[in-house]
């Protein structure tokens, strides 16, 4: 038989299908991924099988990238909740004349014979002729509209001094504001604007029923570049800053830096539940620590700025001081809480007795007074005039009693608005450290509420017990009755009675707790004291019941009182 010729063409493509076989078998596991059918274009008939298998050139085919599986849903945009508040939110800029020569102090000179000599004092002198002059002072924060009239919120540390406040809007436009009300306990301020047309405002949000965790926006003027909108969640609450008597404020870690003063901080309602007002930062920028005024709070002042131009809030009349671990052991306190009545202001609400010296107030209208610096807030919160009833300990026993409210002037105790040692307008506030102590105005001798007095108070020393002015040494200290002497030698106001401390045992728990001489023992376990002998009988009592502690009423020499718990060894 004649040979047969395969064709090298044929032979070729026999090459190249099972190639293509082979390869399509090894890969089989991510073809899927890399090859698609193509579909016919529109009006084009499919080619028929062996059409499909001409030996045509074909051209080389393109790959598609794998698919990724990476969910392409990030976090939900707050750009539609933001398009809505940017225009309510407005930027304050101030200024303040100052007189160039403030805190200038003589000018100095070059040593004489030197060659810059003359250059030197020539620009000195022209600088010293120029004094007296003014220079203005700018500065810059934020604020919001609350009420399309015009009623805007902000800080008072942004405005305070100015002498010109000037509100620029997100549409360019500027209004020259007028200052309606401020209030340095809490710091803020109302202004007014007369807009020609009503202005896009927004509401308070109630900031009580805000959780940590919760997402809230802020928007703001930080270092000038208006309409700023940062996110976060609230990071804690009722934080204390010490920046005055109703510290309560809300901590995010939305960025607030300089120029976010007096921005407010929003719900994911929209709503307005705090106020920026301060931050926690070692540069002067955002490090996650900002703090805000919660809108329970600021809700009550700006209405009252608004309506009054100031604020009334109510009156108690009480120094109050902190129920420590070791007071509350001595008074029969499971935990440590409420507030130690210190004090009662003559002539104020319940001087008539209601509350005395040594009451604990465990609640007030209502609601629990948990620490000390709860108490300022709710009294202050409160309708002048209202009578409320409050729950106190007294004598061991829970007793509710009602008092009628006065009104807290502003003179009665200045407020802690300080701003930072920097000057900035976003620093943390530092206040006097013992603002909170006093609940309503500064603790003043003449103020003291004179010791409780009992029918033998008042006897001679010949009338008392040969013992009984034997001094005597009790808890590490020396104690002696009250006569002109000692009155003398440690400068005791008449209006005091008591023991009076003369020396203190160093090291011993008394000395641990501050006590020294010239103190006064008022009181031991809520009992007058008339002499040494009753201060020791007394303290052996509180032993023989069990109690590790002894509640001392103390009275320092120009009558102030003061609680403290003495450990009994």
């Amino acid at each position: 038989m004649a040979p047969t010729n395969r064709s090298p063409f044929r032979r070729t493509l026999a090459l190249l299908a099972s190639a293509a076989i082979l390869a399509q078998a090894g890969m089989s596991g991510i073809a899927h991924a890399q090859t698609a059918p193509e579909a016919a274009a529109p009006g084009m008939a499919t080619p028929p099988a062996a059409a499909q298998t001409a030996p045509a050139p074909a051209a080389p085919q393109q790959v598609p990238p794998i698919q990724s599986t990476v969910p392409n849903n990030g976090p939900a945009s707050v750009a539609d909740l933001a398009e809505g508040l940017l225009d309510a939110v407005v930027n304050i800029s101030t200024s303040q004349s100052v007189k160039d020569d403030e805190g200038v102090g003589p000018a100095p000179r070059a040593p004489d014979g030197s060659p810059f000599q003359e250059f030197f004092n020539d620009f000195f002198n022209k600088k010293q002729g120029n004094k007296g002059g003014n220079h203005n002072v700018s500065s810059l924060g934020s604020g919001f509209v609350i009420d399309p009239t015009g009623y805007i919120v902000t800080n008072n540390h942004v405005i305070e001094g100015a002498d010109d406040i000037e509100v620029n809007f997100a549409n360019g436009s500027k209004l020259k504001a007028k200052l309606i009300g401020t209030d340095t306990k809490t710091d803020l301020s109302v202004l007014k604007v007369e807009p020609r047309t009503p202005l896009k405002s927004v509401k308070f949000g109630d900031s009580s029923t805000m959780r940590i965790g919760d997402w809230v926006m802020a928007i703001g003027n930080p270092f000038g570049f208006g309409g700023s909108v940062t996110v976060g969640i609230i990071s804690g609450r009722g934080r204390n800053i010490n920046a005055g008597p109703y510290d309560n404020f809300i901590q995010t870690d939305a960025a607030i830096n300089k120029g976010n003063s007096g921005g407010p901080l929003f719900n994911m309602k929209g709503e307005v539940i705090g106020i920026n007002t301060a931050i926690i930062s070692p540069s002067g920028g955002s490090i996650g620590i900002g703090f805000s005024v919660p809108s329970e709070l600021a809700s009550g002042v700006v209405e009252q700025l608004r309506q009054y131009g100031e604020t009334r809030r109510g009156w108690l009349g009480v120094r109050i001081q902190p129920v420590t671990d070791d007071i509350a052991e001595s008074l029969g306190l499971d935990t440590a809480k409420g507030a130690l009545v210190a004090g009662v202001i003559k002539g104020g609400p319940v001087d008539d007795g209601s509350i005395k010296a040594g009451d604990v107030i465990l609640k007030f209208d209502g609601k629990a007074v948990t620490e000390m610096r709860d108490l300022p807030r709710v009294v202050a919160e409160s309708a002048v005039g209202k009578q409320v009833d409050v729950v106190v300990l007294r004598d061991g026993k829970e007793q509710t009693v009602k008092v009628t409210l006065g009104r807290l002037e502003d003179s009665d105790q200045p407020g802690g608005d300080d701003a930072a040692p920097d000057g900035s307008q976003d620093g943390v506030i530092t206040p006097d450290p013992d603002e909170n102590n006093d609940m309503d105005q500064p603790d003043t001798g003449d103020q003291a509420q004179p010791a409780p007095t009992s029918p033998d108070q008042h006897q001679g020393q010949g009338q008392t017990a040969p013992d009984a002015a034997t001094p005597k040494n009790v808890l590490g200290l020396s104690l002696s009755l009250l006569s002109p002497e000692t009155r003398k030698a440690f400068g005791i106001a008449e209006s005091v009675d008591g023991v009076v401390v003369t020396e203190v045992t160093p090291g011993s728990a008394s000395a641990e707790k501050g006590l020294k001489p010239g103190d006064v023992i008022v009181e031991v376990a809520q009992e007058f004291m008339k002499s040494p002998d009753a201060v020791a009988a007394k303290v052996q009592s509180l032993k023989q019941e069990g109690r590790r502690n002894a509640q001392l009423m103390i009275a320092s020499a120009n009558g102030d009182l003061r609680f403290v718990a003495v450990p009994m060894e």
